[in-house]
């Protein structure tokens, strides 16, 4: 091997190109979803949901809590940040995995929340997907529902 393909190697590899995602192909998704609070003696986190999503990504999903943190500012204490893990199961039967990153307004705060899910794998064609997603939503306590939108991309091998 030339001294100059051993530096471009060595150049890719500092810079984290991951060539596993070279050959992926990405595809923008926007759609809607709707969940319900799960019972705590089925969670194993702070709170979980389970529900549906429908648009760009098609399927039922399970998202878990893992943390949930303070903020740290006294104006507005009920904002919490929060992160954990979400499961997509698609029409198809593959599987889509996710890690989530937000915050989220507790009650009697304004219940609204925002996240970003990064695509981290899954099964089937979903194996090594990756991207990430946007959601925003509310949170009702009263009734134990979450609903809102998602904007973003899905990247998965060809």
């Amino acid at each position: 091997m030339t001294l100059f393909r051993v530096g471009i190697l060595v150049v890719l590899a500092i810079s984290g190109v991951n060539f596993a995602n070279a050959a992926q192909q990405c595809k923008p998704v926007v759609g809607s979803f709707e969940a319900t609070v799960q019972p705590p003696d089925t969670c194993s986190g702070p709170l979980c949901t389970a529900g549906r999503v429908w648009g760009g990504v098609q399927g039922n999903y399970q998202f878990t809590m893992n943390k949930i943190i303070p903020n740290g500012e006294q104006e507005v204490p009920t904002i919490m940040f929060f992160t954990g893990h979400s499961i997509v199961s698609l029409k198809n039967g593959d599987q889509l995995f996710g890690t989530d990153t937000g915050t989220i307004d507790l009650p009697p705060g304004k219940a609204g929340f925002a996240s970003l899910i990064t695509f981290t794998g899954g099964t089937g064609a979903m194996a090594n997907a990756t991207g990430q997603i946007r959601l925003r939503g509310e949170f009702n306590p009263t009734e134990g529902t979450t609903s809102g939108d998602y904007i973003g991309e899905v990247c998965t091998s060809q």
